[in-house]
C-alpha cells in the first residue's frame, strides 16, 4: 500500500457485494484533497447499486469509470473486480464530463465537448501543456463510433495526447458502460483531462509487424465493421487461407495470433478480429472499410516487447507511481494461450499497472487494437525512487 505521503494512490476490491467493494475502493484512495478518481470494474456487479455507493463516497468529486474485460490494479490481473486510483489535489487538476449519445453525436457537438473541457482545464491550470497534462478516454466498447470521437477530440486538445480504451462486458458482446456524474451510461463516452506537476510520459506498444501476406477489403459493411471480401473472396474463407488454419478453427485466440495491420502516417497499427459469422463474414474491433489494404501480422513475443516498453518508461520518468493502462483483451487471450498469465501478472503489478482489457485503445486519436495504450505518471522530483 501507498504511504500517507503519496500522491497517488490504487486500491482494489475483490468484494461481491458493491456496496462493500466501493468502500474498500475508498478507505484505499481517499487522502486530505481529492482532485478525480478513475475506476473499472466488472460488469458482473449490480451497476445501480455500484453507482449509487460511488457517488455516495467520492460526492462531488469528478469520478470517471467503466465496465471492463477484466480489471488490472495492485493484485495484478483481475475478474470479477473493483480498481481505481486517486489523484491528490496537491499535484494534480482535473477536469471530467460526459459524451453522448454517440450514435447521433456530430463531429461539431464532439469538438465543442473537447474544447469546453479543455477551457476548464486551463482555468484550473493555466500553464496546462502537452508535456505536463493528458486526456484520458473511456467509451462504449460497443458503440462503433471510437475512430471519430477519438479523432475529434485530438484535434482539439492539440498537442496534448489522448489516451483511452472501450469499455468491454467480459466476452459477451452485449452491453458495455462508462460512469459519470453517479451513473452508468450506454452508448457514451466520459474523458478526465488532467494536469500535473508529475512527470508524465504517454506511449503505446504493440508486439506484432506486417507479414508478405496482402489482403484488400474487396467488400464491407462500415458501419458494422463487418468485412464480407478479402480479395475478391468471402472473407473468413480467404484470411483462414492465409495464416494457414481450416475455416472451422477460427476462435478468438486464432483472431488473437494473427491480427491484421494497417498503415496511417507512416506506422503500422493493428486491426483485430473479433468474430467469425456464419455467413463468411469477419466482424472487427476497429473500423474497415472497402479498398483498405492490410497485412496479416506475424508476432514478436508479447512479454518481452512490454518489459522493454516498461523500461523505456523507466529511463524516461523513473518508477512510476501509477501507470494508467487500457490492455486489449485479444493480448490477455494471447497470453493465457500460452500459459503465461503468472508472467504478465508480474510485469503488471512491478510497474504499478492500473487499468483493464479492454474492447479497443485510443492513442492520439486512433483507435487501435491488440496495443497497450498507457499514461505512466512518475514520483515527485525531490522523492526517492521507492517512495
Amino acid at each position: 500500500m501507498p504511504s500517507p505521503a503519496m500522491p497517488i494512490r490504487i486500491a482494489h476490491s475483490s468484494a461481491v457485494d458493491p456496496t462493500t467493494a466501493v468502500n474498500e475502493l475508498h478507505a484505499g484512495l481517499v487522502q486530505e484533497r481529492l482532485a478525480a478518481v478513475i475506476f473499472f470494474c466488472s460488469a458482473d456487479y449490480d451497476l445501480t447499486a455500484l453507482a449509487a455507493a460511488l457517488s455516495l463516497a467520492f460526492k462531488d468529486l469528478p469520478v470517471v469509470g467503466c465496465t471492463t474485460a477484466g480489471e488490472i490494479g495492485p493484485a495484478g490481473l483481475c475478474e470479477r473486480s473493483l480498481v481505481g486510483v486517486g489523484f491528490s489535489a496537491s499535484v494534480c487538476s482535473a477536469v471530467g464530463g460526459l459524451l453522448g449519445d454517440l450514435r447521433s453525436l456530430s463531429a461539431e457537438q464532439t469538438k465543442d465537448f473537447a474544447q469546453s473541457r479543455l477551457n476548464a482545464l486551463l482555468d484550473l491550470a493555466p500553464y496546462a501543456c502537452s508535456s505536463n497534462s493528458f486526456g484520458f478516454l473511456l467509451i462504449d466498447g460497443l458503440s462503433l463510433k471510437e475512430e471519430p470521437v477519438a479523432l475529434d477530440i485530438q484535434r482539439m486538445l492539440g498537442n496534448i495526447p489522448l489516451v483511452g480504451g472501450s469499455a468491454g462486458d467480459g466476452l459477451r458482446f452485449q452491453d458495455t458502460w462508462v460512469y459519470w456524474g453517479g451513473a452508468f451510461h450506454p452508448n457514451h463516452a466520459v474523458m478526465l483531462l488532467i494536469s500535473t506537476t508529475l512527470p508524465v510520459y504517454a506511449y503505446r506498444t504493440q508486439h506484432f509487424l506486417p507479414s508478405e501476406h496482402r489482403m484488400v477489403v474487396t467488400a464491407a459493411d462500415i458501419g458494422r465493421r463487418t468485412v464480407h471480401e478479402i480479395n475478391g473472396l468471402p472473407a473468413a474463407e480467404e484470411y483462414a487461407r492465409l495464416i494457414g488454419y481450416p475455416l472451422d478453427q477460427l476462435t478468438p485466440a486464432l483472431f488473437a495470433a494473427y491480427p491484421v495491420v494497417v498503415k496511417i502516417d507512416g506506422s503500422y497499427y493493428v486491426r483485430g478480429l473479433q468474430r467469425a459469422h456464419p455467413d463468411g463474414s469477419l466482424t472487427f474491433y476497429c473500423a474497415i472499410e472497402e479498398g483498405l489494404v492490410l497485412r496479416i501480422a506475424q508476432g514478436e513475443n508479447l512479454l518481452e516487447n512490454l518489459a522493454a516498453a516498461f523500461g523505456r518508461v523507466r529511463q524516461v520518468i523513473g518508477q512510476p507511481l501509477v501507470t494508467l493502462g487500457c490492455d486489449c483483451i485479444l493480448r490477455k487471450l494471447e497470453v493465457a494461450a500460452a500459459d503465461q498469465l503468472d508472467d504478465l501478472n508480474r510485469l503488471m503489478t512491478d510497474n504499478r499497472v492500473v487499468g483493464f482489457h479492454t474492447y479497443g485503445e485510443q492513442f492520439r486519436g486512433i483507435h487501435i487494437n491488440q496495443t497497450f495504450a498507457a499514461v505512466a505518471i512518475g514520483a515527485p522530483a525531490t522523492a526517492s525512487e521507492h517512495d
